[in-house]
């Protein structure tokens, strides 16, 4: 079992580095490798994102693909909303909570392949304020369901910040921040209802940031496209998955 989880935690964590999109993978492999139920998998999952989110973020921000003015209102936004999502999620009977992590893995999934490019759809205002307010509501949004679901952040950051217009570069860079900040809150509150393993977190941890910094690397000299495209059909086939499993 732990060489399974080893893979794919790499696995995982390549997937986050080089599209954002991958963190959802981690309870549903918990549940069905560790045999934990929802709520401890999503805690344990959570809480092993702050440490991913801290490795892909000195590794973007080395590249110089880190935009800090962004970084700072989708943060702040998370902050704020990881902690309720979290305790919320606690309040949730397993079968409920269960389907909303398939429904955002399929939102996630039909958006990536269906969109794929860098097209904008919502142009971002011109007012610097307006800019300010959209990016901090894109981290409450972020955060809350991060929070709920025990998922990384840029998997819901990215095709948001995309669909403002931002490349899938930036928007990768600004999730790796924001999946720090949004674990670290959610994981606050995950203390309060839930124990975590720790042993089996950092045995977790190490995989996935060797795979973060891979996808990393990869997300610098390839297609951003091609890459959310692909993830996009697995997110397809999990969430399908995870629903059948569900009922």
């Amino acid at each position: 079992m732990h060489t399974g989880l080893a893979l794919t935690s790499i696995a995982i964590g390549i997937l986050v580095g080089a599209a954002g999109v991958g963190g959802f993978f981690m309870p549903p492999a918990l549940v069905l490798l560790m045999d934990m139920d929802i709520h401890q998998g999503m805690a344990l999952s959570l809480f092993t994102f702050i440490f991913t989110g801290i490795a892909g973020a000195l590794y973007f921000h080395r590249k110089g693909s880190l935009d800090w003015t962004l970084v700072r209102p989708v943060c702040l936004g998370a902050a704020a909303t990881g902690y309720a999502g979290a305790w919320l999620g606690h309040r949730l009977d397993t079968a409920a909570l269960s389907m909303v992590l398939a429904a955002v893995i399929l939102v996630v999934g039909t958006y990536t392949s269906g969109v794929g490019g860098e097209r904008a759809v919502a142009a971002m205002p011109r007012g610097a304020r307006q800019r300010w307010l959209i990016l901090a509501a894109i981290g409450a949004v972020t955060g809350f369901f991060s929070g709920l679901t025990g998922i990384g952040g840029p998997v819901l950051s990215v095709p948001l910040m995309v669909l403002c217009g931002y490349s899938v570069l930036t928007a990768v860079g600004v999730g790796q921040v924001l999946q720090t900040v949004g674990a670290l809150s959610g994981s606050l509150a995950n203390l309060h209802y839930t124990g975590i393993d720790y042993r089996l977190a950092a045995f977790v941890v190490v995989f996935e940031i060797a795979g973060v910094l891979a996808g990393a690397i990869v997300i610098h000299r390839v297609d951003g496209a091609l890459v959310k495209r692909l993830v996009g059909g697995l997110c397809m086939v999990a969430g399908c998955g995870f629903i059948l499993r569900s009922l």
